[in-house]
């Protein structure tokens, strides 16, 4: 089998999970903080994106770090363009650790309007799509927000993701669609029930040929997402912890029969750039081994 279709099988039937490792510029500081690293420790963007990669290359290149229980990682488009042991991050990825490269594609949020925020405008998708395919990416991610259980801004987002989402298939890629809905939702099961009502009509539209990936929030009813697990349009169905603790979306995601995490705080939760590599290693171990089991129901 080629590459591509080496990765299309491991992310429809591996067992593992999905690392997220794609803060962004405005999450970056945070994701920094957690790790030990202060904001006065950079006086640039440039400098800020310098100590994340050391970060992630040191999650990366960690023994940890294997293809046994990782199907794939998320990379943050300056990850992409960087390279770990001099070798493109995405080429390392696969060819060293037998994980699938994927990668956000969005630019952030829209305003909250109908209870929700869209993603921004995407002006240079193609062009990104295009350096993709050069740098071996498989698929994608994007992300938008539901705040409230509001109909008209669920369909707003979800229709918003799957227009994107075609034009990503159209380059050959798989795409990541996540309409992540806020924990503290008022109505979180409400705004679930509308989501799924959302996805399935949206699912149902999408030709014989077109596969996708969900990334959803940790819902209130356990294997509320079962109709997407079991959908013939879908790849997979992955997690994102979405503010609570390791050992809360742990829990969670281990009565989701065939969901599996795509943890990004989570994972990376008790790492400190202060740690020997002995500490660090056994921390991250530990996280990853405890994610996989989560994401084995």
């Amino acid at each position: 089998m080629s590459d591509r279709e080496q990765q299309y099988e491991k992310m429809r039937s591996g067992r593992g999970f999905v690392a997220a490792l794609d803060q962004s510029g405005g999450s970056t500081p945070k994701a920094l903080s957690l790790y030990g690293v202060a904001e006065d420790s950079w006086s640039n963007d440039r400098e800020m994106m310098d100590l994340v990669h050391a970060m992630r290359t040191r999650i990366i290149t960690s023994r940890a770090f294997d293809g046994d229980r990782i199907l794939g990682a998320i990379l943050f488009e300056d990850t992409m363009r960087r390279a770990i042991t001099d070798q493109p991050t995405a080429a390392y990825l696969w060819q060293m650790k037998q994980v699938v490269p994927i990668l956000k594609v969005d630019k952030g949020l829209e305003a909250e309007a109908d209870g929700a925020q869209r993603m921004k405008p995407m002006p240079g998708l193609d062009a990104l799509l295009a350096d993709a395919n050069d740098h071996g990416i498989f698929g994608t991610k994007m992300r938008s927000v539901i705040k409230q259980a509001d109909r008209r801004g669920i369909d707003a987002v979800v229709g918003q993701q799957f227009e994107v989402a075609r034009r990503i298939l159209a380059a050959g890629l798989v795409p990541i669609i996540e309409p992540e809905v806020d924990i503290h939702c008022p109505a979180k099961a409400e705004a679930e029930a509308l989501l799924l009502a959302a996805l399935a009509e949206q699912l149902d539209a999408l030709g014989a040929d077109q596969s996708v990936m969900l990334k959803l929030t940790l819902p209130e009813q356990d294997d509320f997402y079962a109709p997407c697990v079991s959908h013939p349009r879908v790849l997979r169905v992955v997690a994102l912890s979405g503010g609570y603790s390791r050992e809360q979306a742990n829990a969670r995601l281990a009565r989701q029969h065939g969901v599996v995490a795509s943890f990004s705080r989570a994972l990376t939760e008790g790492l400190s750039v202060g740690q020997s590599d002995a500490e660090f290693e056994t921390t991250l171990d530990a996280a990853i081994d405890s994610i996989y089991r989560a994401s084995l129901t």
